[in-house]
């Protein structure tokens, strides 16, 4: 990823932000995970992605997501 100041207009065009106040931090991550999917989801059907390309794409990037997660494990001691 580049912070390259040209992109400025296109990121204004797909990147919603979540509002931060008001929510607990559930619906608050929540909220940006559906923002995201939605304005990826504009992106690639702006790109000429058909729905069922986008459902694969997304499926796909987020099966893996999950399946690579490994959680911290508790460093607490008893």
């Amino acid at each position: 990823m580049t912070d390259n100041p040209s992109d400025f207009s296109e990121h204004e065009l797909f990147v919603t932000e979540f509002p931060k106040q008001g929510y607990g931090i559930v619906d608050y991550l929540q909220g940006r995970v559906h923002f995201a999917l939605l304005d990826q989801m504009k992106l690639m059907h702006t790109s000429g992605m058909t729905r069922e390309q986008i459902k694969e794409t997304i499926l796909t990037r987020v099966s893996e997501i999950i399946e690579n997660f490994e959680p911290e494990k508790d460093s607490k001691s008893s």
